[in-house]
């Protein structure tokens, strides 16, 4: 019997760098899992669309299905959008079992994945000295989701033995050319931004645009398709896959 399927559900934006960034990450699971039917989708602004994929996945003859959300916070898109793509495939093949996993979330172990980026991003500018770091994140009305990216600010900052503040591109204060200001008005002119972003876009541009602005001497590229997230999507799949087997 095969393996259910693998979709990883992106909410897609115009920009065509996004698309193109949560391919190359399916491409990275792909590689992993070889044996696995892996797709990647859209919510919305991108194709292939979710409802194309399904209905590519059930004429394949698959009818059980393992979506994850390529999210890195439980907001809007996740407690909303997800859930009704998710009941809409299940009118249109009441006959497949399609269970959506928990979101990507905001692991501890992509802090590793943002090191590397920033530190690409400080040899690129030739910075030697930090004292001060910034970690950019998308916003959301949903507080929760906003505190969920200051712990893990207060996290990479532990680490690092540095200052930490968390950052907004939209929806929430501050944002990254504030939280940079208020570094320098303490003192501090070394501050690095890191982009707590899943691709590029205009969200990520917007905050790497306003930390310089400010002052920042470097802002790192988003996490993208690297092996650490693609055995994120994977563990998250692995717990999908088991939740569809029956008792």
């Amino acid at each position: 019997m095969a393996a259910p399927a693998l979709v990883a559900l992106a909410h897609g934006s115009r920009d065509p760098r996004s698309a193109a960034t949560i391919k190359a990450l399916v491409g990275e699971v792909r590689a992993q899992r070889p044996d696995l039917r892996v797709e990647a989708a859209f919510l919305d602004l991108s194709k292939p669309s979710f409802p194309t994929v399904i209905d590519r996945l059930v004429k394949a003859g698959y009818d059980e299905i393992v979506v994850v959300p390529l999210l890195l916070t439980e907001a809007y898109h996740a407690k909303v959008d997800v859930p009704s793509a998710i009941a809409s495939v299940d009118a249109a093949h009441p006959d497949v079992q399609v269970r959506a996993t928990a979101v990507l979330g905001l692991e501890a172990r992509f802090l590793e994945v943002l090191d590397e980026r920033l530190r690409t991003a400080l040899r690129e500018r030739r910075v030697r000295e930090l004292d001060a770091l910034v970690l950019a994140g998308a916003g959301s009305s949903d507080p929760l989701a906003n505190q969920a990216v200051a712990r893990l600010a207060r996290i990479w900052g532990a680490h690092h033995k540095l200052p930490v503040m968390a950052a907004y591109a939209s929806a929430a204060p501050p944002a990254t050319g504030e939280a940079v200001r208020a570094f320098r008005a303490e003192g501090r002119r070394h501050i690095a931004v890191a982009s707590l972003f899943l691709a590029p876009g205009f969200l990520p541009d917007r905050a790497a645009e306003l930390a310089y602005e400010a002052g920042a001497v470097a802002v790192s590229e988003p996490l993208g398709a690297h092996p650490e997230v693609a055995r994120t999507v994977l563990a998250r799949y692995a717990v999908g896959a088991v939740e569809l087997v029956p008792v």
